[in-house]
């Protein structure tokens, strides 16, 4: 290595690729979004890709920081971090229905408590084994899904640019560090004003406004970030709430029969009325998102089908472009027999036997197959994943065949940790293929990309198990602090199953419509509208300042504004608020406090 001067090293041979600075980096900031989008898709109900806040950030710290330019380093540190966040939606998404379940409101008698004393071990040795499934199944797809077919990945071209401006890269990492040290003071200041974890401004009540119409703001920076990252895109989940209390509610008030009593309670109004509505939309959104996907379905599988059939011989590329295709097969086979390991070893049941455990690993392993599958495809074409939809089929089913003869807690037990399982394998998946759109664009190996996500796979799901049980403690899941929608329709719909009690004709009602909507032509409206009805209106007010603070930047200041400016801050009110609420829970845990006490007993 020779220098032109002391600032600017030239460097020979190949650029950097996959090195330890990339891994260590990945690592890092992988744990660090995997906190924060999986705390944001605690009270939001959805998630958000990693990747372009991985890319942002890995340009303040391997070109600001250490020095280091090659784009395809970078490339390898945001594959590392996102597949650590690939565990955040996949665990968020699924493993709360055990707390919520096992809540007094939802089981007074006490029936559930023991759902929350699962293995930990085992919950996350489930979701790695998972997550290796899901890039084993998806991995040897690559080179029909974008060699060939030449899939879009919206994700995976706004990641590209990121990595294509390293300048550019390293002025977004300060933007986002200002949002965050923005969002966190914010975050600080309403919790000390108002003396609440859920800060809210009644902003209604103030103007003297009907009280049905729930004019209430979140005070969450965080909320307002999500809402911009998403733009015109996120609308529909702001309208499901306009719908409730700007529509259906004065509807309501002036023709409703007997509805005094919740007309005047906008909080007895969600809970009777439109948060059942809302998971009977998910749950409808999500089985017609299926059947909407089935042309979608015909063209993964003959990708599949051309890709086993197709040459892997490139002349521009090396032998050892892919992995090697037997060792996916043998993580497979290894996959399986594990989860079936974790099936027989999950519950003090005698009936579960070792055939009903292989029925659920193998049921399990071809829904991550299937499953896998449909979500790239669906990202590669409209950057909506059905990954909700995908988890409570999965569950469903596992339910369904666990609950014969099993005792109730038992069944839902091995149900939602093999359910988790495949909630990471999907996410996985899906994550693998935009990032490798990403590398195709950037010029990186794949085989070390794939090896890349591997490496950073294993780490999300013992951070985010951790996290699951420090914000239980502190917060509660299902509360209003940490709503948890995606994970409260889960523990609905087994409750259902179960106790066989559920309010059914709203739930009809909500299905059918989520059904239809899903047929709408626009990706994830259904699920986004149900989410409007589910969530407390508040949190869908704050949301849409978001939503209209982007289209009115992308209007009025411009496309690029939004994009170079705007979207890193966004992302840096999202981490700032997200990392001061996760510390905050992890400062009132009992090994914190009994090591301040330990020092304050020094001094």
């Amino acid at each position: 290595m020779s220098h032109v001067d002391s600032d600017r090293p030239i460097r020979y041979g190949p650029y950097p690729e996959l090195t330890w600075p990339a891994v260590l980096v990945g690592w890092l900031l992988g744990a660090m979004i995997a906190v924060s989008i999986g705390y944001a898709s605690l009270i939001l109900g959805f998630s958000i890709e990693g990747s372009e806040l991985a890319a942002i950030l890995g340009w303040g710290i391997l070109r600001g920081i250490l020095r280091r330019t090659s784009i395809i380093e970078n490339n390898i540190n945001q594959t590392i971090a996102s597949a650590v966040n690939g565990a955040s939606a996949g665990m968020m998404f699924s493993i709360p229905a055990l707390f919520i379940l096992a809540t007094p409101e939802k089981d007074p008698e006490g029936q559930f408590a023991m759902l929350i004393e699962f293995n930990k071990a085992l919950m996350v040795l489930a979701c790695i084994t998972g997550g290796i499934l899901g890039l084993a199944f998806i991995i040897p797809l690559r080179k029909q899904m974008i060699d060939f077919d030449r899939l879009a990945y919206p994700g995976g071209i706004a990641v590209a640019a990121i990595l294509k401006s390293p300048g550019a890269g390293t002025r977004k990492a300060l933007l986002l560090l200002g949002g965050g040290v923005c969002s966190g003071v914010f975050y600080i200041l309403a919790f000390t004003l108002t003396g609440s974890d859920h800060p809210q401004w009644a902003l209604g009540d103030q103007l003297r406004l009907a009280p049905y119409l729930n004019i209430t703001l979140f005070l969450s920076l965080m909320t307002v970030g999500v809402g911009f990252l998403s733009g015109k895109g996120g609308f529909w989940f702001g309208a499901g709430g306009f719908i409730c209390y700007w529509l259906l509610a004065p509807l309501l008030s002036r023709y409703g029969v007997g509805m005094d009593g919740l007309i005047g309670d906008p909080n007895a109004l969600r809970t009777t009325l439109f948060r059942p509505t809302g998971i009977g939309m998910l749950i409808g959104a999500a089985i017609g998102g299926i059947v909407a996907a089935f042309p979608l379905i015909r063209s993964a599988v003959k990708s599949m089908h051309e890709a086993r059939h197709q040459s892997t011989d490139d002349p521009t590329r090396p032998k050892s472009d892919e992995m090697p295709i037997w060792l996916l097969y043998v993580a497979v086979a290894v996959g399986v027999v594990v989860l079936i390991v974790i099936c027989l070893n999950s519950v003090n049941d005698p009936k579960m036997t070792l055939w009903r455990a292989a029925l659920m690993a193998v049921l399990g392993t071809v829904w991550v197959w299937i499953a896998g599958v449909i979500v790239s495809e669906c990202l590669g074409r409209t950057n909506w994943s059905p990954l909700s939809g995908m988890t409570l089929i999965a569950v469903t089913i596992l339910l369904v065949i666990a609950q014969t003869g099993m005792q109730p807690t038992s069944a839902i037990l091995s149900s939602v940790i093999v359910g988790a399982a495949i909630c990471v394998a999907i996410a996985q998946a899906g994550d693998m293929m935009l990032d490798l759109k990403s590398g195709y664009l950037v010029g990186a190996m794949p085989r070390r990309q794939q090896l890349s996500q591997f490496i950073g796979a294993w780490l999300g799901p013992i951070i985010v198990i951790g996290l699951i049980f420090v914000l239980h403690k502190q917060y509660t899941l299902g509360s209003e602090s940490l709503p948890a929608p995606q994970g409260t329709a889960l523990a609905s719909m087994i409750e259902g199953i179960v106790k066989q009690d559920v309010p059914a004709y709203r739930y009809v009602a909500g299905g059918g419509l989520g059904a239809a909507l899903s047929f709408s032509g626009l990706g994830g409206i259904g699920v986004l509208i149900g989410l409007g009805f589910y969530m407390p209106f508040g949190i869908v007010l704050t949301y849409t300042i978001g939503n209209l603070l982007r289209i009115a930047s992308d209007r009025f200041a411009g496309k690029r504004f939004s994009e170079q400016v705007g979207v890193p801050i966004a992302a840096g009110l999202i981490v700032g608020e997200a990392l001061v609420g996760v510390g905050t829970a992890f400062y009132h845990t009992p090994l914190i406090q009994k090591a301040l006490s330990y020092f304050n007993g020094l001094f």
